[in-house]
């Protein structure tokens, strides 16, 4: 995402299964966090998802982030998650969101 030409955020994804978008990222540089670029980009990406013929997305968060509830007011609903137990690799529960477009 550019603002006056300056990069101030990103969206990746890519496709679960093979055939459904995932987004693995949303980050919005900390100067211009809570200012609502980041559902703009989340928007941006849904519109370009649905016009590529795209009719599902996906993307997850911990329980311990804020993200959560940005999906959800964007009309994301959970639909899972799992928990990584194992010492080395351990961290808060992982959750999945899902929505129709």
């Amino acid at each position: 995402m550019l603002l006056n030409d300056k990069p101030i955020g990103l969206l990746r994804y890519n496709l679960f299964w093979d055939n459904a978008p995932f987004c693995t990222m949303v980050f919005v540089d900390w100067e211009y966090q809570g200012k609502g670029y980041g559902r703009k980009l989340i928007e941006y990406w849904e519109h370009d998802m649905k016009a590529q013929g795209y009719k599902m997305l996906l993307t997850s968060t911990q329980v311990d982030e804020e993200a959560q509830h940005v999906y959800r007011k964007l009309g994301y609903k959970d639909c899972g998650g799992f928990v990584i137990d194992i010492p080395e690799f351990a961290q808060p529960m992982e959750m999945f969101f899902i929505k129709s477009i």
